[in-house]
């Protein structure tokens, strides 16, 4: 028995360590960004309660940015759901996109690992399922570890809330495109993911001093992914 036990305890600390190890990139960009949301958060006049508890029900990162800039801006209750809801939409893809590696899982499983599914677990997650790694302990320790971290950040945010006057001076916004760039390090594979890497960062780029606004992600991220399909095409 005591071996049994021992055996399930390094079990447990090898899959831990190893979702601690996946989630680090996201936890480095979590804390920061979820800081510099529970500040924004306070000086909108949104309660601590209130601040805390969309971290911990709601969990999205951009939804909760735009809540908080509408509020302020005495925007309805309808109104934000349905900017908030329109904003969530590419769940639906993300969810499309991983669906075919969780057919075997139940219900309730599926809906505890969609309530934690965000842009930053979809990268991971994607990167693991592909390699065959679906390990469910390990797919709801990383989504954990991830919204922990984000609570975390709120937390502090909050308590810190009353000593910021801006935020702005700190940098924190670069804490969320440093942390994608880390996760799309993690899933180059060979030299083609490089350059269409490379061509969709500057597409982006260009098209945003252009004057494409918001719109300057979307149009280079479908050019840079029809790029990355023709060139696969060509490699195979």
């Amino acid at each position: 028995m005591e071996s049994i036990m021992s055996s399930k305890k390094i079990r447990f600390n090898s899959v831990l360590m190893s979702a601690v190890k996946q989630a680090l990139p996201i936890v480095l960009g979590f804390l920061p960004v979820g800081f510099a949301y529970g500040v924004l958060a306070r000086k909108t006049g949104i309660s601590i309660d209130n601040t805390i508890l969309m971290s911990l029900l709601v969990f999205a990162g951009s939804a909760q940015f735009i809540a908080v800039g509408l509020l302020a801006s005495g925007a309805s209750a309808v109104s934000i759901i349905i900017t908030t809801f329109i904003v969530n939409l590419r769940h639906l893809l993300m969810s499309a996109a991983l669906s075919p590696h969780l057919r075997k899982w139940g219900k309730l499983e599926l809906a505890a690992f969609s309530f934690q599914l965000t842009d930053e677990t979809f990268a991971v997650h994607s990167t693991r399922f592909s390699n065959g790694d679906n390990c469910k302990s390990e797919t709801y320790l990383i989504n954990c570890i991830a919204q922990l971290a984000w609570v975390c950040g709120t937390v502090l945010g909050v308590i810190s809330s009353s000593l910021i006057t801006d935020i702005r001076p700190m940098g924190l916004d670069y804490a969320l495109p440093a942390m994608f760039i880390a996760l799309l390090i993690f899933q180059i594979k060979d030299r083609s993911h490089i350059i269409v890497g490379v061509i969709t960062g500057l597409l982006s780029t260009a098209l945003a001093l252009g004057g494409a606004g918001q719109w300057n992600v979307i149009i280079a991220t479908l050019i840079g992914a029809s790029l990355g399909v023709v060139l696969s095409w060509i490699k195979n």
